[in-house]
């Protein structure tokens, strides 16, 4: 059975666990263990968080004096697309922002680099969806933005056999 879904949110932090759990809630048909239900959860809430913190440079809705306004007020110039699609018992996750882009994305995609080091980022976003999900692909270009594809089979995993 094929069945799809789109979601267009604000790049906001707070909806990154809205990303989440509604991918969560999508692949509940395919009756995942609670293993590939949290390595998608992690992958997803990696890659909703990269489109927010790195691709859009207005994250913080700060004013014209770096105040912070209160976050009912926060104004964001972008946006977050997730699209996810399954195919019998394949997932495909696709989450695209049109924010600045990555400049080296092979670089990007090393352990332990990040543009953001002041906030105490990891730099093992892409690391950590490289590892729970089974293939990643990453496109992107400056200044219009990047795609990250995601694919991972439910079902298949070595615990499902024992």
């Amino acid at each position: 059975m094929r069945n799809e879904m789109l979601l267009e949110f604000d790049a906001l932090s707070v909806n990154e666990s809205f990303a989440r759990m509604a991918v969560a809630s999508f692949i509940t048909p395919l009756n995942p263990t609670l293993e590939e239900l949290a390595d998608v959860k992690t992958a997803v809430s990696e890659a909703v968080t990269n489109a927010i913190i790195h691709g859009y440079d207005n994250f913080w809705g700060c004013g014209k004096h770096g105040d912070m306004p209160p976050a009912s007020q926060e104004i964001h110039p972008g946006r977050v697309r997730l699209t996810c699609r399954t195919e019998g018992d394949l997932l495909h996750i696709c989450v695209e922002d049109k924010g600045k882009g990555i400049e080296d994305v092979e670089r990007a995609m090393e352990p332990l680099f990040t543009t953001r080091p002041e906030e105490n980022r990891s730099g093992m976003g892409f690391s950590f969806m490289e590892a729970f999900m089974d293939d990643l692909e990453v496109e992107s270009r400056p200044g219009e933005g990047t795609l990250v594809r995601m694919h991972k089979r439910i079902g298949v995993g070595p615990w499902i056999d024992a």
